[in-house]
């Protein structure tokens, strides 16, 4: 699976973050939560995540920020959140 990231603030900004295949894994790595190309936020700023999806319901979702919405296929989804502390967090 995969997620595509754009940020809106900036023109050109656009990427694709696949999940590592469990045979690529490091020693270090989270199966099923490691990518290839990870998003970067902004600490102690306000964040806006739109979310759709293309085929079935997908869900966005950091558990350590206490951030979920779903991606719905034809619907676009959004939420807000701060991140207040500097970290590496998986979702």
């Amino acid at each position: 699976w995969y997620w595509s990231y754009e940020y809106s603030d900036f023109t050109n900004v656009e990427f694709d973050s696949y999940m590592i295949p469990t045979n690529e894994l490091t020693l270090e790595g989270f199966r099923l939560l490691d990518v290839d190309n990870r998003v970067v936020l902004p600490m102690n700023s306000q964040i806006r995540i739109l979310v759709t999806a293309a085929d079935v319901i997908h869900s966005w979702t950091v558990p350590a920020l206490g951030v979920k919405v779903d991606g719905t296929p034809g619907r676009l989804n959004q939420t807000n959140f701060l991140i207040n502390r500097p970290g590496l967090f998986y979702g």
